[in-house]
């Protein structure tokens, strides 16, 4: 268990940061499971809406260093290769 006065101070830090992470992970996933909802039901409209609802959730999770940047990127691209399936 920290000691010092800036361990414990660093573990509250991490403890804070820990919880938004969790939070703006679980976001991520859960507009996620809609597009991936969307695409199950064959409704391009509505997949290509979910798409672009999750598009900037999944980016900013990227840029606050929840996801990697290539991850965000890879998940984005082959979600919107799906739902562009769809009409074909």
């Amino acid at each position: 268990m920290a000691n010092t006065p800036s361990a414990k101070k660093a573990a509250r830090k991490i403890a804070r940061q820990t919880a938004t992470n969790r939070a703006r992970r679980s976001r991520v996933r859960t507009y996620l499971r809609q597009v991936e909802e969307a695409i199950a039901s064959g409704d391009q409209a509505s997949a290509s809406e979910a798409l672009k609802a999750a598009q900037p959730e999944i980016m900013r999770a990227a840029s606050k260093g929840v996801l990697h940047a290539n991850t965000a990127s890879r998940k984005v691209s082959r979600l919107s290769a799906r739902v562009k399936a769809i009409s074909a």
